[in-house]
This record gives structure tokens, sequence and C-alpha cells, in this order.
């Protein structure tokens, strides 16, 4: 996997933590760089755990699934970025809160990364991907991404959260398409 196309996975996975990162920041009273670092370091580092996870998990069945990797890495993108596509439509809105607190940080990590597991399957099934520098790509970028959140939901609010989920869907579905196409000999782009 080339840098460009690491960069565009690592957007669009941290489009879920950049979204409830807003939220924090929409609840806070008063912003500041500690509690966006906070905020940061929980998102940023759940999203380099998990998709380490996946990889190794990917690793152990990768004999079984080799003729059939780029089928794999597909779907899982398709089906990551169409939930999150479902999810921009979403009406619901969840409650603003502004605790920092470890218990409640750590489901909101957990939530926001399950979909980085799932990505580092597909990384396992994804030639030439050095994995350390990928999850580290993945969660410095969700790191800086998360962070600015804050700061934008305290000034912006959620106005932009459905389409943040909405283009992160889209791209992670792409980036599967170009995987299979490439894989498949259809298609040949250099990023």
């Amino acid at each position: 996997m080339g840098l460009a196309e690491l960069f565009i996975l690592a957007v669009a996975l941290s489009m879920d933590a950049f979204a409830v990162a807003m939220c924090k920041g929409l609840a806070m009273q008063k912003i500041s760089i500690k509690n966006a670092g906070i905020v940061g370091l929980w998102f940023g580092g759940f999203q380099a755990l998990m998709p380490l996870i996946g990889y190794f998990l990917g690793v152990q069945f990768e004999e079984y699934i080799t003729a059939v990797d780029h089928w794999i890495a597909f779907i899982l993108l398709a089906l990551i970025g169409a939930q999150m596509i479902k999810e921009s439509f979403s009406k619901k809105e969840e409650p603003a809160d502004a605790s920092l607190a470890p218990r409640k940080m750590l489901v909101l990590a957990l939530a926001t990364s399950i979909d980085a597991l799932a990505a580092g399957v597909s990384l396992a099934c994804t030639p030439n991907t050095n994995i350390w520098f990928a999850i580290l790509f993945i969660g410095v970028m969700t790191f800086l991404l998360s962070s600015i959140g804050v700061k934008l939901g305290n000034v912006f609010g959620t106005k932009y959260k459905s389409k943040a989920e909405f283009c992160g869907g889209l791209i992670l579905i792409l980036l599967g398409l170009k995987i299979l196409l490439e894989d498949l000999g259809i298609l040949t782009l250099p990023i």
C-alpha cells in the first residue's frame, strides 16, 4: 500500500472519531489544548491499536485467503463505508457530553475504532504493507483530526458531522474498489 492510499485510508477511518470529537467540543464550555489532546490520544491510540489486532488476525488466515484477499479487502472496506454513509443520514442525535472520564472515553474510542479492526484485516490482505508504519500513520492522523475536531465542534457545532461521516464512508468504498480492480488487473493507478 502506497503512502497516498495509506493517507486516504487514515483520513477515512478517522472520520468517525473526528465526528465524535466535534460533539465533545460542542459540549465543552471552554476548550484547552490538554482537553483536545486527551480526546486525540484516546481516539488516535485506539485507531492505531485496532488495525494492528485486525492485521494479526488476518495474517493468521493468510494462507487460506490469499486467492480471495482482494475480495475480502473490498467487502470489508465497502461494508465499513456503507455503514458510515448510513450513519451520516441518521437523524438520531447523540447527546452532547463534555466528560473526558476514562470509562466514557474508552467506550467512545472502542465504538469509533471497530471499523479500524476490519481495516486491519484488509491490510493483511494488501501486498507490500508495512503494518508498523501504517498503524503509526493512522494513529497520528486520527490524533490530529480528533484534536482539531474538538476545536471545530466548539466553534461550529455538529453542522458538518454527517458530511464528515458520509465522505469517510465514500472514501472507504472507493479505496476498496480500487484494491479490487487493481488486483483483478482491470485498473492501474499511481497511488
